[in-house]
């Protein structure tokens, strides 16, 4: 019910960026979907991609600091209101969000997010009929 996310810790200056895209690169692992969080002098890099043990593998060879979590991900269809509409079942449900993004996939829209009460949302989800993505799911997505 979850898929495995990368966080990279990446120092705001020139040249660290391109350095983990590149590992990636060499490495032929692709990106699905990103999105960076900063500080003024740090930022997480959190990044969802084809082949993520191997990816964290790769960056830790590199000397680059990553770690992964699982997140959950969920399928949304492509129209105004629906990313709103699965935020407030977790809302009434009394679980809070840590973070999330969103991209599109397809004519799909995903909802990536983390929470502190992972149980209940997993409760939440299957009670509620949401449409979640799974690790296998988001494999043969990329």
């Amino acid at each position: 019910m979850t898929i495995v996310q990368l966080s990279i810790f990446i120092e705001n200056r020139s040249g660290t960026l391109i350095k983990v895209l590149e590992v990636l690169k060499d490495a032929q692992i692709q990106i699905i979907a990103s999105t960076i969080a900063d500080t003024a002098e740090y930022g997480i890099y959190r990044l969802i991609c084809s082949e993520p043990q191997r990816a964290c593998e790769e960056l830790k060879r590199a000397g680059v600091p990553v770690s992964l979590s699982n997140v959950f991900a969920l399928e949304l269809d492509n129209q105004p209101g629906c990313a709103a509409e699965a935020i407030a079942t977790f809302s009434r449900a009394h679980i809070s969000i840590s973070y999330m993004y969103s991209f599109l996939l397809g004519d799909k829209g995903i909802l990536v997010f983390r929470t502190d009460n992972a149980e209940q949302a997993r409760q939440t989800i299957l009670e509620n009929h949401l449409r979640y993505i799974s690790e296998p799911d988001l494999s043969c997505l990329a």
